[in-house]
């Protein structure tokens, strides 16, 4: 793909991963829209990303699919186009499945599962106009399990899954179709604030790299699960 004049849609967009990946797409010359719960935190990320007109800030709950259409509506409506989604938004709760709230299970299936479903199926129809790409954004966590973790665990294992059939049922419409899997990310993830301390973990503007490397790779090769680990976990 040539990601110039290209229009990227990322869920989540207003901090951490989702931000970085859309700084990195604006820097390549691509219009980005970004979607986030809070009006207050794209106000913020609108600052921190400048670009103008090539930014729109959208507020949308990834957990209501109406929320995710009206998103749609209003990229078609201002460019006419989407190439690219990033289904990013995600949360995560860790307690031992004995004490694992309702609140909070159901909380991390609606966002982080459901959510991916929502914006996936809110963007096929422009994504099959544009042979666009869709990807989710998964984690280590997707394949490795670990205590107190069974929530996010098994949203994040379900992310893989439910992406690595996506990609099956969509390629025959030109749609490409990636997980990534990070490992551990400097992000406000958790509840942590991001560092001198964070300096060994992967940086947001990494996975925006990743991004552009997967958007201008040769469309006959395709990475469809991409695992990505910090490389010095011993200096943390």
């Amino acid at each position: 793909m040539d990601v110039k004049g290209k229009v990227a849609y990322i869920t989540g967009g207003s901090k951490g991963i989702g931000l970085g990946v859309a700084k990195s797409l604006l820097e390549h010359g691509m219009k980005v829209a970004i979607s986030g719960r809070n009006a207050a935190s794209l106000d913020e990320a609108m600052e921190f990303l400048g670009y103008g007109d090539d930014v729109m800030p959208l507020v949308s709950d990834v957990t209501r699919y109406s929320d995710e259409v009206e998103v749609v509506k209003a990229i078609a409506s201002r460019w006419g186009q989407l190439d690219v989604v990033l289904a990013n938004a995600g949360v995560g709760h860790f307690a031992p499945i004995d004490t694992m709230t309702l609140e909070d299970w159901n909380k991390m299936v609606d966002t982080n599962l459901t959510g991916a479903f929502h914006t996936l199926k809110a963007t096929v129809e422009l994504l099959k106009d544009s042979k666009g790409y869709y990807m989710t954004l998964a984690s280590l966590a997707g394949t490795n399990f670990f205590a107190q973790g069974a929530g996010y665990n098994a949203t994040k294992f379900g992310v893989v899954g439910f992406t690595q059939a996506a990609m099956l049922d969509l390629r025959k419409y030109g749609i490409k179709v990636t997980t990534i899997m990070p490992g551990s990310v400097a992000t406000f993830f958790n509840g942590n604030t991001p560092s001198e301390k964070d300096a060994w973990k992967i940086q947001p503007e990494d996975i925006g790299k990743l991004v552009v490397d997967l958007l201008t790779m040769h469309p006959r090769t395709l990475p469809s699960k991409v695992e990505v680990r910090p490389s010095r976990p011993d200096l943390k």
